[in-house]
């Protein structure tokens, strides 16, 4: 009886562990493990996204989608919290101010790429809620420079 009952609990921990380890991440398309905690935040948010295309490095999850017509990034960190959204915006969304302030301070320098970063202040409340990422380009160097919420302009990193 002992030999049974040891026996039935033993599986039965198994089982649970099995379980355990199998809930904690799911297998998407082209074999990319993502947690269910973000793949089940992502469709509570994003329940109209199309096209979605998960990718998971060592610091994050994120998810590449569209909605409503707009291409937009949903990133995740590795515990399945989300993060924040991104998406590409055009060049007048750059407040007045801070266009008079890239001219000045990157003078020669052409504004490439605009994204808009919508982050989760539940999970930090000591980020900017949005932030505006302007790559910006000359002959010889690339920049990456951050537009806070109050239209200040960051040196954020060298690209080139």
């Amino acid at each position: 009886m002992k030999k049974i009952f040891l026996t039935t609990a033993i599986a039965a921990l198994l089982s649970v562990n099995v379980f355990a380890a199998d809930g904690v991440k799911k297998v998407v398309d082209g074999g990319t493990n993502v947690s269910y905690i973000a793949l089940h935040g992502f469709t509570v948010d994003f329940a109209d996204a199309k096209d979605v295309n998960w990718t998971v490095t060592k610091n994050c999850q994120k998810a590449t989608f569209t909605i409503d017509g707009v291409k937009k990034t949903a990133f995740y960190n590795l515990n399945g919290e989300f993060l924040g959204v991104t998406q590409r915006v055009d060049a007048k969304a750059i407040p007045a101010k801070t266009l008079k302030q890239i001219a000045k301070d990157y003078k020669g320098y052409e504004i490439g790429e605009v994204i808009v970063y919508q982050a989760n202040t539940d999970l930090n409340d000591n980020i900017d809620p949005t932030s505006y990422f302007v790559d910006l380009k000359n002959d010889n160097h690339e920049v990456l420079v951050r537009i806070t919420q109050q239209a200040n302009l960051e040196f954020f990193q060298q690209v080139r």
